[in-house]
Parts: structure tokens; sequence; C-alpha cells
């Protein structure tokens, strides 16, 4: 079968890897165009879709997908394996690491970290018709950490600046600038209370710097 692709309209400076797809056409929309920025540099199986537009130094790690009617920045990063659903908007500066399942209708503000493996729902009820004419992802506000193998529920809000510990599962919305870690994930202390780095790092693990 072949694959049926739409236009590019590309900035100067795209690096596209032998067995990328670029403006792969949606069965659920309209759309015929893929717009990138400036030096895009898309990596070997990775797939995305007419309708979206990315702004300046897109970078994606090899198979990622990024699905239809997606807003993204400037210097947005997705790295290998990780799939951003339809309908996002991600700000500038944003990375995506390994892994990663960004659900569909979720925002994710300037300066935003998802750490490897973190999953985004985005259907309170699933199964229920109601709750499927109301999906939305989280919002993730700027600058928020979110740590490996976390769960972000539908509708919750991560506050500017927030850090969500690895593992956790979060229910509920989460204050700017605090650490929220668990499951379900619970408000511990401020970012601001952190202990020092020198405090938590061994002084004898043999690949430090």
């Amino acid at each position: 079968m072949t694959t049926k692709l739409g236009e590019v309209r590309a900035g100067s400076g795209l690096q596209a890897d032998p067995g990328v797809a670029l403006s792969y056409l949606s069965g659920r929309c309209q759309a015929r165009e893929l717009v990138l920025g400036d030096d895009a540099v898309i990596r070997t199986g990775s797939v995305l879709y007419a309708g979206t537009t990315a702004g300046d130094r897109l970078a994606t790690g090899h198979n990622v997908v990024i699905r239809e009617e997606c807003q993204l920045g400037d210097d947005v990063a997705v790295w290998s394996n990780s799939v951003v659903d339809y309908g996002c908007v991600i700000g500038d500066r944003v990375k995506i690491h390994t892994n990663c399942y960004v659900a569909q209708f979720t925002f994710i503000g300037d300066d935003a970290f998802l750490a490897p493996g973190v999953s985004v729902a985005n259907d309170l009820y699933p199964g229920n018709d109601a709750s499927a004419e109301k999906m939305a992802g989280p919002i993730i506000e700027a600058g928020a950490q979110i740590g490996a193998g976390v769960t972000l529920l539908p509708f919750v809000r991560i506050g500017a600046g927030a850090v969500i510990g690895s593992g956790s599962v979060v229910s509920r919305d989460v204050p700017p600038g605090m650490v929220a870690f668990g499951n379900p994930a619970r408000v511990a202390r401020a970012v601001a209370d952190l202990p020092p780095i020198a405090e938590r790092v061994p002084t004898d693990h043999p690949l430090m710097p």
C-alpha cells in the first residue's frame, strides 16, 4: 500500500532522514499541509501529520509520531518512540523525552519537560460517550518538570515551575512552584525548599563528571 502524503511547507535547513513520512494524511481531518519552521531535524521512522504547524528548530528522535492539528513552538524536541496525539498545543523550548504519550488536547507551556515514560490521559470515563465528547488532557504550565513514569489524568493543571516526582499518578491540580509525588500525588513542599543537589548526589559514582 502506498503511503498518502500531503504538502510540506518548510523553512530553510530542513534535515529529514530516509524513512520519515512528512505530511501524512489523516482520515479524521481535511488538512493536507504540514508547516515546519527553519532548521527542523526529523530522524528515521518519524511520522508528522498534515495539519500540524511547528516553529523553528523542531527536532525528533527516531520513531516519533506527531499527529494532526497540533501547534508546536520554537525549539521543541520530541525524543525517540514518543507520540504526540492530535490537537495539542506545545510551547517554546519544550522537551518530551523517550517513550512518552501525550494525549489529544493537551497543553504544554514554554520550557516544560517530560521525562521518559510519561503518560498523559484525556478521557475521564473511558467508553462513556458523554466523556468522549469532553476529552481534554492536562494543562502543564510553563517550566513544569514531570518525572519519569508519571501518569497525568485528564483536566489536571500542573502549575508553573512545579515538579512531579517519578512514578506519580496525578489526579488533582498541583500549585505553581510545588513538589508533588505519590499515588495519588500529594503536594509535599515548595521547589525552593528542596535540599541542595550536593546533599543528594553520591560522590563515588563511576560515571559522574
